[in-house]
């Protein structure tokens, strides 16, 4: 289903070139399983998800966000042992609507995404810094918490459907309206502008019920005016595969590789190559079933991080649930029909 966010965890700072410190626009595993399968009928639907993520950093990324918050000059040469770490509880909450004219022989889906939920952020650890020809040693205990809304996420998508191939194409942005404060150390929007393109495929096959989705995308970045570091250009792929059980449940596995390809520009000096990644993968359950003359789906998936660079890493779960108009009765094989990300 949609193509948006970035939904925010610590907003890191200018002084390290990775996608601002390791907070991205693109939320890696919003798509999945059955990406890009076209809904079963036009008309509106709802896609709401639960996204709770633990996630930590070391002394690099610490380093980072304490120059954003001004706890030291970043002409100070600073060694820093220290951890950040962040918990994110968040609900999301999208309306679609998809047309019953073919655009381009696919069907067409507008929608609009936005997020709200908390966020709690602890940076601990011990400071030793010198500005010639002073020196200092610092025990830092920094906690910040915010609870509110997050940035808005238009999105617009194509889908076609043809046996057991189906191809999507998608485009999407974020529209800077969330809470944010470049000098917090948690926020729930990321204080600039995005725009993110990409396109998918999806192998489903109702004869013997095997699922196969992938969906890669770019994010450009625009400048953020409170920080002036424009981030770094991104590539993101989300992978699912399952296997149907029955013609309401599956089981799989779900994953996703996320790259900053090109360097943050900003007021203070990058070092070239300091890019974000991280990699996740894990199991996922989906189950579909009637809600009146409704089609609702439940999926359950979670994520374990591992080759994280430059950002944040742990583990994220996500809860689903979406309602969108039921395949017509005369549809042999209803899982084929239903769409999400």
């Amino acid at each position: 289903m949609v193509g948006a966010t970035a939904i925010a965890t610590i907003a890191l700072p200018q002084i390290a070139p990775a996608d601002e410190s390791g907070v991205s626009f693109w939320l890696p595993g919003l798509y999945g399983s059955l990406a890009a399968v076209p809904q079963a009928a036009p008309g509106w639907s709802l896609y709401t998800f639960n996204y709770y993520d633990r996630v930590s950093a070391g002394a690099d990324v610490a380093r980072a966000r304490e120059v954003q918050i001004g706890r030291f000059t970043p002409t100070a040469t600073v060694n820093l042992s220290a951890n950040l770490n962040a918990m994110v509880d968040l609900q999301w909450i999208q309306p679609n609507y998809a047309f019953a004219t073919p655009v381009l022989g696919g069907q067409l889906m507008l929608s609009m995404g936005m997020f709200v939920g908390h966020e709690d952020a602890n940076l601990a650890g011990t400071l030793t810094a010198t500005v010639p020809p002073f020196g200092l040693i610092r025990s830092d205990n920094i906690n910040s918490s915010v609870t509110g809304f997050g940035d808005l996420y238009p999105v617009a998508t194509l889908r076609w459907h043809n046996g057991v191939d189906n191809w999507m194409a998608y485009v999407t942005g974020a529209i800077p309206v969330g809470l944010y404060n470049s000098m917090r150390l948690s926020n729930l929007g990321n204080g600039h502008g995005a725009i993110d393109g990409g396109g998918g495929y999806t192998y489903l096959n109702p004869a013997t019920g095997h699922e196969l989705s992938g969906v890669g995308g770019f994010t450009y970045n625009f400048k953020n005016p409170d920080t002036g570091v424009q981030s770094g250009v991104d590539f993101h792929f989300d992978w699912g595969a399952s296997q149907f059980l029955s013609k309401q449940l599956f089981v799989g596995l779900v994953g996703y590789a996320y790259q900053q390809i090109s360097n943050d520009t900003g007021p203070i000096p990058i070092q070239n190559g300091f890019k974000s990644r991280v990699l996740g993968v894990g199991p996922q359950i989906g189950y579909l079933f009637p809600v009146g003359n409704m089609q609702g789906y439940l999926n359950l998936k979670a994520y374990g991080e591992f080759a994280a660079e430059n950002r944040p890493s742990g583990w994220n779960a996500w809860l689903t649930f979406s309602i969108s108009p039921a395949a017509p009765e005369s549809t042999v094989v209803p899982t084929k029909h239903l769409v999400t990300k």
